[in-house]
């Protein structure tokens, strides 16, 4: 990251609001064990994890992660339970996977990718098309080269994890700072002019239609000129059908650059254009009680907001911030769960406290495991198990990953969400286990080429 320059602004906590929205489901971190067994407990308790709880309320909670720190096994636990997305810090950058001209190099992004698609997160894809990282030879090209090299890197680049990420910054950081609403100079820019980011955006529809297209940048936060420049931006695109799935919002924080009274209406103006709002960098300056409120404040203008799909911190802890100086994260350097970790959590409906059903609550686990494999496909098997007491019935999710396709089940009653990845299961006439007893159900899933364990969700009881 690079060093900002913040505006000052006037804190007033905006109003959280209640909403209607599908249920989308999002992997919880950690869920997916070595052995290839899930045990996920569904009871009249609150979500315990930020990813657990956010998925519920149909977000994702994700963290910038870097792939040399998932050897450190205090850094990739905290990962793997809290988080249900990721965003590489720096290894899908330009200067990352294109040092030299049409010489790619994944290493590092693929280790990312593969961590998080093996335990069932997400993955945000960061950036395609900026002005900084970027290799010595971008710059020294003319405005032909560069065309061709920018829309060669954005279809190459894409194509290699097409079908593994939920979103791209398509472009990053593409206006000035301050009042003028200006574009920034930049290779781009300057050769290709104001056209660029439209170009940009036309060649990522080729190159991965499923994936959600996103302008990201900072210090747009709240309504000013360089918000309104975006906004502009934005909405020209979906009056001309330019494709443009979703727009970012870093979200970098500090006493000189609060979160802003208008944040969440700033974030519905864009919305009501017609696109998906992220949070996509968010860390805030600050300790204690002052540091949890700004932080509530952030995931009820997410909540308030009802295209707002979901929110990623910029960073698993203190100690590898860019802002490290600062302590912006929900993790301290020992990876404590801070004040702020607390807030976030409550805010999301979840609770901190944890614990299995009792005192007459309907409660039931599941457990996944692979029972057969072959070159095309594989059997899936969930245990459906109660708790202390009996239950009359249970639900929970599979989804798979694209262009993964579940062919058949049994023992159970499936229905399909619109993308026909999540799947929710209902008994078969099996709704009925007594305290402490199981049943079970079943499926195939088509690899298509995707061999990836299927995330299954909670087990909610009656």
């Amino acid at each position: 990251m690079l060093t900002r320059t913040f505006t000052d602004h006037t804190v007033t906590p905006p109003p959280r609001r209640s909403r209607a929205r599908k249920a989308l489901v999002f992997g919880t971190a950690g869920l997916l064990a070595a052995a290839g067994v899930t045990t996920l407990a569904g009871t009249a308790t609150a979500a315990g994890t930020l990813g657990a709880a956010a998925a519920e309320k149909g977000l994702y909670f994700g963290t910038a992660v870097a792939a040399n720190h998932l050897g450190e096994a205090a850094y990739a636990s905290t990962l793997n339970t809290e988080f249900n997305s990721v965003t590489p810090e720096n290894e899908m950058k330009w200067d990352a996977v294109e040092p030299s001209r049409n010489s790619f190099s994944y290493g590092s992004a693929d280790q990312i990718v593969s961590h998080a698609q093996s335990r069932g997160m997400k993955v945000r894809g960061h950036t395609l098309v900026w002005h900084s990282q970027l290799p010595g030879w971008v710059g020294g090209l003319g405005a032909a080269d560069l065309r061709t090299a920018m829309n060669n890197h954005i279809t190459q680049v894409m194509q290699h994890y097409k079908g593994k990420i939920h979103s791209w910054d398509v472009v990053n950081e593409a206006f000035q700072d301050g009042s003028s609403g200006a574009r920034r100079s930049s290779p781009f820019q300057d050769k290709l002019g104001n056209g660029f980011i439209e170009e940009a955006f036309r060649t990522a529809r080729t190159a991965d239609p499923a994936a959600k297209l996103c302008y990201n940048d900072y210090n747009t936060d709240g309504v000013n000129a360089k918000s309104n420049a975006v906004y502009n931006l934005v909405k020209d695109f979906k009056a001309r059908g330019v494709p443009i799935d979703c727009v970012g919002f870093q979200s970098h924080f500090n006493s000189a650059s609060p979160v802003p009274s208008d944040y969440r209406a700033n974030l519905q103006r864009f919305a009501d254009l017609g696109v998906d709002v992220q949070i996509t960098e968010l860390d805030i300056e600050g300790s204690g009680t002052a540091q949890a409120t700004s932080y509530t404040n952030v995931v009820n203008a997410c909540l308030g907001v009802s295209r707002c799909t979901g929110i990623t911190v910029w960073g698993v802890t203190d100690k590898y911030s860019w802002r490290a100086s600062g302590t912006p994260l929900l993790f301290d350097g020992n990876y404590a769960k801070k004040a702020a970790y607390t807030a976030v959590l409550t805010a999301l409906g979840g609770s901190g406290g944890g614990g299995g059903g009792g005192g007459g609550n309907a409660a039931c686990t599941v457990t996944y495991s692979r029972t057969n494999d072959w070159s095309d496909r594989f059997n899936g098997q969930v245990t459906v198990t109660a708790g202390s007491a009996g239950i009359t019935g249970w639900t929970t999710t599979v989804t798979v990953t694209s262009p993964q396709k579940v062919s058949t089940t049994w023992n159970g009653t499936p229905s399909w969400d619109s993308s026909g990845t999540v799947m929710t299961m209902k008994p078969n006439g099996n709704g009925s286990i007594a305290a402490g007893a199981s049943t079970s159900f079943g499926f195939t899933v088509m690899k298509n080429g995707n061999s990836a364990a299927p995330v299954i969700g909670s087990c909610s009881a009656s």
